[in-house]
């Protein structure tokens, strides 16, 4: 029988070792990264264990009588390793409901991880989640890069990335957030009327705790900075979480020639680039620009998918 357990502090260690032993785990679930935020969402974390052998976890907070798999992540569903069979995470589902039902929670929340995230095919939770009558209600779509035989830059992005270099810009990688978020922030408020997701002393505090996950990449000549790619990198997939340049930028091809380092140099060996989503309005909007130029690179979709499921009691 599969026991469910609210996550607590004396977890820490077990929640930390299984991530990182899982199929579908990355950084972003470790504690030391969930707990960053932990003042905005009220975490209701689980684990289940089948005797006292821990199977799976579930990153996950409570609002307003949902659980939600997590609030403060852009994903993040059933996290399992490699004993995971699909009859086992159809009773982890089973508890996982029948847990809900018990704390009075009507219903369930659940952001599935994208699969270009997975070491190995982890799809189990998708089928419980249908098995339960789950119902997808959002898709957002991220544009994603498979680096194995990606096609080269278009004479064009060629074209932008030698002027960059012959106007004297370099890439870097660079620890100011501050000034970086500072040109990202604009740019937000300009484009879109909101502000960035973190602010440049969370970005810090972050990398300084994942080194080797968190890095931000600039074009510069001298101490001027003309753009910058934050990029949050794990096992399989590079993601750029911030993409930002100044309009001095823009016209001399800054984010071309970051692109250009980061595509050929720093990640060309990686499965994946991950540019992020294109779509508004919970998915229901599609940024046609934005997904233009991204596909301009050689990325194409990738769906981020959200699911609800009634918890009746």
């Amino acid at each position: 029988m599969i026991r469910v357990v609210r996550y607590a502090a004396e977890h820490r260690s077990d929640w930390n070792a299984f991530l990182d032993r899982s199929r579908n785990g990355v950084f972003l679930f470790h504690r030391d990264y969930m707990e960053y935020h932990a003042d905005r969402f009220h975490d209701h974390s689980l684990l289940f264990l089948d005797d006292d052998r821990l199977v799976g976890l579930l990153p996950a907070s409570e609002r307003e009588g949902a659980l939600t798999s997590h609030g403060g992540l852009t994903f993040g569903g059933v996290l399992s390793d490699g004993k995971m069979r699909t009859p086992l995470m159809l009773e982890v589902f089973e508890q996982l409901v029948a847990y809900l039902r018990g704390q009075g929670i009507g219903q369930l929340i659940y952001k599935a991880v994208p699969h270009i995230y997975h070491r190995v095919p982890t799809e189990e939770d998708l089928y419980a989640l249908y098995r339960h009558g789950g119902r997808l209600f959002r898709r957002d779509v991220s544009s994603t890069i498979l680096m194995r035989g990606r096609e080269p830059f278009s004479k064009g992005r060629k074209w932008s990335v030698k002027r960059a270099r012959a106007n004297g810009l370099t890439v870097v990688r660079s620890s100011d957030f501050t000034r970086f978020m500072a040109v990202e922030e604009a740019n937000l408020l300009e484009k879109h009327g909101v502000r960035p997701t973190h602010t440049a002393a969370e970005l810090e505090l972050l990398a300084k705790r994942f080194p080797k996950n968190i890095k931000l990449f600039t074009a510069q000549k001298g101490d001027e900075v003309f753009g910058g790619v934050v990029i949050y990198e794990s096992r399989h997939v590079a993601h750029a979480q911030y993409i930002a340049t100044t309009s001095a930028g823009r016209e001399l091809g800054a984010l071309d020639v970051i692109l250009d380092h980061l595509l050929n140099e720093i990640y060309a060996d990686i499965p994946y680039f991950d540019f992020g989503i294109s779509t508004e309005n919970d998915g229901k909007m599609l940024n046609l620009g934005l997904i233009g130029n991204k596909e301009s690179f050689g990325a194409r979709a990738v769906a981020y998918d959200f699911y609800e499921v009634d918890v009746c009691n």
